[in-house]
């Protein structure tokens, strides 16, 4: 299922909406930050996401997947794991991905699936908080310090192992768009290419 040949470990990215996670990876792979792996597919479960185009221009290989195209969330996940077996996908990183995967998919890729949070987990994650819901319930909790963490995805949500987090300050007259802005540049775009990088590395040294 999961690709073993020589050469660089096979990375896909699975998106939902804009895709600034999947821009810092592609850039961080044409400056060297992820050198141990490749981005070989994009999967975007919105046909709308401009994810897509970010893929094109970057000559990745990139599909689309539909949940209402399928009468079960299994059959919706067969689809899933299909592509990820034609591309020998090795790790696949969730980069705003807006769908839950089910404990059965994921126990397929036992750390090799990561995600990244825009919170310092265990803090606004688990179900119901993404986007800017997590930013908006930390301004309403008032804490002064939030971030962005990278974590490895098992059936529950944001519940997988902590790889890699880093802190951000909230500013007095913060809103949850300026929080959310911030957490991206100075946290998420930092760390999930090295995370990545981290893990394909890994991948590699096990071969």
């Amino acid at each position: 299922m999961l690709g073993k040949e020589d050469g660089k470990v096979r990375i896909a990215v699975l998106v939902s909406g804009g895709g600034t996670n999947l821009q810092a990876l592609i850039d961080a792979q044409d400056k060297g930050v992820i050198k141990s792996g490749e981005i070989v597919l994009v999967v975007s479960n919105k046909e709308e996401a401009y994810a897509l185009e970010r893929a094109g221009k970057a000559g990745i290989k990139a599909e689309v997947v539909l949940r209402k195209d399928f009468d079960s969330q299994a059959s919706f996940e067969e689809r899933l794991d299909a592509l990820l077996s034609e591309s020998r996908i090795d790790i696949v990183v969730m980069a705003g991905f807006m769908s839950i995967l089910s404990g059965s998919f994921t126990a397929r890729y036992p750390d090799r699936i990561i995600n990244i949070h825009p919170s310092l987990i265990p803090s606004f994650c688990g179900k119901g908080f993404y986007g800017l819901h997590v930013h908006e319930a930390a301004l309403r909790y008032g804490v002064k310090v939030t971030g962005a963490t990278v974590h490895f995805v098992n059936e529950i949500p944001d519940g997988g192992r902590i790889i890699k987090q880093k802190a951000v300050e909230v500013m007095e007259g913060d809103t949850a768009e300026t929080l959310q802005k911030r957490v991206m540049e100075q946290a998420e775009w930092i760390i999930l290419p090295e995370a990545t990088e981290e893990i394909c590395a890994e991948i590699a040294r096990g071969r």
